[in-house]
């Protein structure tokens, strides 16, 4: 399987602090990659890189066999996302803030209702954003990633303030989009148990350094001793903070 997200040396810093430190990642192409990492790792920097959000200290990327920053209105029109807490014009109904990415892109009206309906929020449509619950925003900022159905999706914690059946529905959906959409998903979390039913394979960041990527099997083969992917992720990021703090002493 081919890799659709590559990244080389990935580096972003800001004055003396490096948020994103020597990143190398390998998304394959229709594969669900899990990107974990405590809050603070610089999974969402490293995010907003891939989207030109923010421009790279060193380092390159390339997505769909295009690199950046040359094709980057490219790159875009291939990436659905979904970055931190959704942006919405509060005073439009959520189908009216859909209408405007549709007109965007060009779409037609059907999209709209697909994206809506995609999302659970068909009922909803005619609200005004500003009277929508938080889980119900984080529908909108993901229906606004999926309208136009694009190959690949960047996902920033998607179930961020979502409810436990909400967040069964949306992790079934995100399960869902490869076959569904023949596209592929990088989605970020601070959570391994979460991450654990979605994805065929995981990135792990610390302090902006990725300590381990490969698929779930093998990051469990590499605690034998230990019971639970869990705890691998745990013990793997404790392991990464006492060796810092110990380089910090010297």
């Amino acid at each position: 399987m081919s890799n659709i997200i590559t990244t080389e040396q990935l580096t972003k810093r800001y004055k003396k602090f490096t948020a994103v430190d020597n990143v190398t990642l390998h998304v394959k192409k229709g594969s669900i990659y899990g990107f974990l990492g405590p809050n603070g790792a610089g999974k969402s920097t490293t995010m907003k890189m891939l989207l030109g959000l923010t421009a790279p200290s060193a380092g390159t990327f390339c997505i769909d066999g295009k690199h950046f920053p040359e094709n980057r209105i490219a790159i875009l029109k291939e990436v659905g996302s979904l970055i931190e807490a959704p942006s919405y014009y509060a005073n439009l109904t959520g189908r009216e803030n859909l209408d405007i990415i549709r007109r965007i892109l060009g779409l037609d009206m059907k999209a709209v209702d697909d994206a809506l309906e995609l999302v659970g929020l068909t009922e909803f449509g005619d609200r005004l954003a500003k009277k929508y619950s938080l889980g119900m925003k984080q529908r909108l900022g993901l229906a606004s990633a999926l309208i136009g159905r694009p190959p690949i999706l960047i996902l920033d914690e998607p179930t961020n303030g979502l409810d436990p059946a909400g967040i069964h529905e949306i992790r079934n959906l995100i399960k869902s989009l490869p076959k569904l959409y023949d596209c592929t998903v990088l989605i970020s979390s601070h959570m391994l148990s979460e991450i654990e039913l979605m994805a065929d394979d995981i990135g792990i960041l610390n302090h902006g350094r990725l300590l381990f990527e490969g698929s779930l099997e093998e990051l469990g083969h590499n605690a034998e001793s230990v019971d639970n992917l869990e705890n691998v992720f745990l013990s793997m990021i404790e392991k990464d903070n006492a060796e810092r703090k110990q380089r910090a002493r010297l």
